[in-house]
């Protein structure tokens, strides 16, 4: 397996794992140097929960978050095959970053999201990269079974996870968590469509590791946690938003593979741990990516003494609910007697 870069540019993760994916020296390769995120202590949370985790920051990729692990596969498997234009259905994050790879493939790409259920963050990354963005009066899962149809009908490339390219990307995550860190017992992640733990789980076992996978679902939006897919999934988590993941079966092989296990947390549980991670670890990630550490102070790292919790996604991702969560600006008049005030009280 290649090692990190230590030295000249950075490099995607293409470069990085070429041996671990399935891609020629000649192949075409659509990248942003995306992967090698930050991988940080968390004190303050380790202290809470009695033991040592680490963040694993996958908002610092090129559009904010994981999706351009898999993004970066799936667009350049495209090229190679000649696609002149790729289509998601996506709550956000991966219809951002299969705009942006897109952008940088020259391929055409159009995107569906449900309306008026997509952060503004998202949306505006969609636009400004040149997507053709539909929103669909319906959910996600509606919009993933309409795309589905598309491109059985039309010679598009489909980049959803369900694109096999897209786990493999993503399963580089636990290439780069095994080298930073050695083995770890457990792993922590938000659960939405279910891709990211699929290829996470891949992504160990193929190393020969195998730390127990903890899944956590919003409350509103629990099929796996339910046993049964969810009409009409709500939560303030956009991201995971979805009532029947596509990854379902394969996700399930991962909790009980690796005696794991995947539970709910309420949106409450979600935002106070936002709140905690920006406030108490200096990181800002978008409220779906906190469902990890909503878990973890809830249900407690059960035996588990070191624990990566997978930040899916940037702050900036949906900067309307950090509004929402934060305090309020302080109005101040241009002198020093005001200023004073205002910073003293």
């Amino acid at each position: 397996m290649s090692g990190s870069e230590n030295n000249g540019p950075r490099v995607g993760l293409i470069e990085r794992y070429r041996d671990r994916l399935p891609f020629g020296v000649d192949d075409p390769v659509v990248s942003m140097a995306e992967g090698s995120t930050p991988i940080v202590y968390a004190p303050t949370l380790s202290q809470r929960v009695g033991a040592e985790v680490h963040l694993k920051l996958e908002g610092a990729n090129p559009t904010g978050s994981f999706k351009d692990r898999g993004m970066t596969c799936a667009v350049s498997a495209a090229v190679r095959d000649g696609a002149q234009a790729v289509i998601c259905a996506s709550t956000g994050n991966t219809a951002a970053s299969a705009a942006a790879y897109a952008g940088r493939a020259g391929l055409r790409c159009a995107v569906i999201v449900p309306e008026g259920k997509i952060a503004t963050g998202k949306l505006a990354q969609a636009l400004m990269h040149g997507a053709r963005v539909i929103a669909l009066r319906g959910n996600f899962d509606e919009a993933l079974v309409l795309v589905r149809e598309l491109v059985a009908r039309h010679p598009i490339a489909l980049v959803n996870s369900v694109n096999p390219f897209r786990i493999e990307g993503q399963k580089t995550a636990s290439f780069e968590i095994a080298e930073d860190l050695g083995e770890i017992d457990a792993l922590c992640i938000p659960v939405g469509n279910a891709g990211n733990v699929t290829a996470y789980w891949k992504g160990f076992t193929e190393l020969g590791l195998a730390p127990r996978m903890f899944g956590f679902q919003a409350a509103g939006s629990a099929p796996l946690v339910n046993g049964a897919p969810v009409a009409k999934p709500e939560t303030i988590a956009s991201a995971i938003r979805i009532g029947n993941p596509a990854r379902w079966e394969e996700a399930m092989t991962a909790f009980v593979g690796s005696s794991g296990m995947v539970r709910e947390v309420t949106d409450s549980e979600i935002l106070d741990a936002y709140r905690h991670l920006a406030r108490h670890e200096g990181i800002f990630c978008e409220p779906s990516s906190a469902a990890s550490v909503a878990g973890l102070l809830r249900y407690g790292p059960d035996g588990a003494a070191r624990i990566v919790c997978v930040l899916t996604g940037h702050g900036l991702k949906d900067p309307q609910t950090a509004l929402e969560q934060a305090g309020s600006v302080v109005p101040c008049e241009p002198e020093i007697d005001a200023v004073e005030a205002a910073v003293l009280a």
